[in-house]
């Protein structure tokens, strides 16, 4: 059913992998068309083109989006990211269908009500989408190696260098004289690691020709343990949109969780809710901070005053303070104090 209207539209749209429901109101909440349609740019601008000028879009975060995104920006309307979290509660309902989800993420839309979730750009998608696949394939090579070392083992053969893929392992691996199937178990594996190491060398010079004239990863390379991929600059993408440290950190899942009622308040361990490689790549680089650096200082101070039982606390709040200097480094271009007064950089 279409209903002709001359206000500015809002549109809810549930988007699946092949097809997605529409659904087009009123600014006061009056439906005036559901449609079903097969994804494809076309049949998306045919019901954009009947929602007048410069409507307010709504699509969930789910699994494809970009295509989406770009196709309704490219078409003049207001696009917003509905939140997966702060939709959660759809799937509580009684009744629960594609036409009813498009229409409540449309009613939160206009209402002002939406959890939104930040639309990166697409030079941020590109980004993001290199280094989540290094991640992908760095994976995928230490399960290879851990499967020799395996293999190793199953034959009690002892593992005599620290490296057997370097240079002197991989002549060590070359003289041994290893029985069926394991040998060509090992070759294979061999094989695929060099294969992938050097898939991962090439995804490295690239990202690193497109951050050429990063003013921000450029400062944050001086903290030590972020190495040289810049798996924070991807997944921050936009470092304005954070008004501070706090709501980074927010962002990345490692602030305390915190439930409060009448005179009730309790607070646990981090929420964990956000961004996953950024909370994964700030865990990692605080195991390589050296003496003397601010997030090494925290860390060091907190399993002084609470004891060896504190390690995970010291690590979470170790990487508060290194998320901090990189949102500082990244705002700024450049990291004022990565250490302490009295302290060695």
């Amino acid at each position: 059913m279409t209903e002709a209207y001359d206000g500015r539209q809002v549109v809810g749209m549930d988007l699946h992998r092949r097809r997605s429901v529409l659904v087009r109101m009123t600014g006061d909440g009056r439906k005036l068309e559901t449609v079903r349609i097969e994804n494809s740019p076309r049949a998306l601008r045919a019901v954009l083109a009947r929602a007048g000028k410069n409507p307010r879009v709504v699509a969930g975060a789910t699994y494809g989006w970009y295509w989406a995104a770009d196709v309704l920006e490219e078409a003049g309307a207001e696009v917003h990211l509905a939140h997966p979290l702060g939709v959660k509660a759809f799937t509580c309902r009684r009744v629960k269908d594609d036409e009813r989800d498009a229409a409540d993420l449309a009613d939160l839309l206009r209402m002002g009500r939406l959890p939104e979730a930040w639309i990166a750009p697409p030079e941020i998608r590109e980004l993001r989408e290199l280094t989540r696949y290094r991640h992908k394939l760095v994976g995928l090579r230490t399960s290879c190696r851990d499967q020799v070392h395996a293999v190793l083992a199953k034959l009690g053969i002892p593992v005599t260098c620290t490296d057997i893929f370097g240079a002197w392992g991989n002549t060590w691996l070359d003289g041994l004289d290893l029985p069926q199937p394991y040998a060509g178990k090992v070759a294979s594996l061999r094989q695929l690691n060099a294969g992938l190491t050097g898939e991962i060398a090439l995804l490295e010079q690239v990202i690193g020709d497109l951050l050429a004239g990063h003013e921000g990863y450029r400062a944050i390379q001086v903290l030590p343990g972020i190495g040289p991929v810049p798996v924070a600059v991807a997944e921050i993408g936009d470092i304005r949109r954070f008004p501070g440290p706090g709501q980074l950190c927010s962002w990345a899942g490692l602030t305390p969780r915190h439930r409060e009622s009448d005179l009730k308040v309790s607070r646990g361990h981090v929420t964990k809710q956000g961004s996953r490689m950024l909370r994964w790549a700030v865990c990692e680089a605080i195991q390589r901070q050296p003496a003397g650096t601010r997030p090494r200082q925290v860390k060091d101070g907190i399993i002084a005053r609470r004891g060896k039982e504190a390690k995970n606390t010291a690590k979470v709040a170790a990487a508060r303070e290194l998320l901090t200097l990189v949102f500082y480094g990244m705002r700024d271009g450049h990291i004022r104090r990565a250490s302490r007064p009295g302290q060695a950089a």
